[in-house]
């Protein structure tokens, strides 16, 4: 089914970052002399860096500090996943059982480029992906569709002939305003969160290939 393209987001998807990246948002944070809560995280989870400062700190940060933490929020990051890498169970399953019934395989994240490498890498799959769209590529973060619209560009395939993986709310609205079909892996968020979503699974073993073709019927 090579007309047909499954578009992966990254965090809490392919990889149970949330509590990586709460931790290095919250040691960079620190160095900042800020406070930084696990309740405040929660609500900014899938966003670009960028749209959480502007939220939290309005404009008493520079455009270029805020380049600059950002980057070093990400330097962490990188250093937590690296010392154990937690993937979600049944990710590299789905990606070879998706590849192999012919589907187009993409990213779509609003996480870094350097960031979503190293997930693909330390799951072993990065050939799998014939796309990757990237923070790096867009100019505005979910729940604008851009980064998805983006990724169906990029495959050659229309919205129609897409289906989006996503575990956030802000997520899922992206992928609907892209003209997506959507599946939605609860854990970041509830099932009521999720609830626009066209499937909600609490496992990505439970995902059959079958079932994303019929989301494209």
């Amino acid at each position: 089914m090579t007309d047909a393209a499954v578009i992966f987001d990254v965090d809490g998807v392919l990889i149970d970052s949330y509590q990586s990246h709460f931790q290095s948002w919250q040691l960079m944070l620190s160095e900042l002399g800020e406070e930084f809560t696990e309740e405040t995280f929660r609500g900014t989870f899938g966003r670009t860096n960028r749209d959480i400062f502007a939220d939290l700190f309005g404009e008493k940060y520079s455009a270029d500090q805020v380049s600059t933490a950002s980057d070093r929020k990400e330097q962490l990051y990188r250093e937590i996943i690296a010392r154990e890498f937690p993937s979600i169970d049944g990710a590299v399953e789905l990606i070879d059982a998706l590849s192999e019934a012919q589907f187009l395989v993409a990213v779509g994240s609003s996480g870094p480029p350097e960031n979503v490498a190293q997930t693909l890498e330390s799951l072993g799959r990065a050939d799998r992906f014939a796309v990757r769209v990237t923070g790096a590529d867009v100019t505005r973060g979910k729940p604008d569709p851009q980064v998805f619209q983006l990724a169906a560009e990029k495959l050659g395939v229309t919205p129609q002939q897409s289906v989006v993986f996503e575990d956030a709310p802000a997520g899922v609205v992206a992928a609907k305003a892209a003209g997506m079909a959507c599946v939605a892996l609860t854990g970041t968020a509830t099932r009521t969160q999720l609830q626009d979503a066209d499937l909600i699974v609490d496992s990505l073993r439970d995902v059959a290939v079958g079932q994303v073709r019929g989301l494209l019927l």
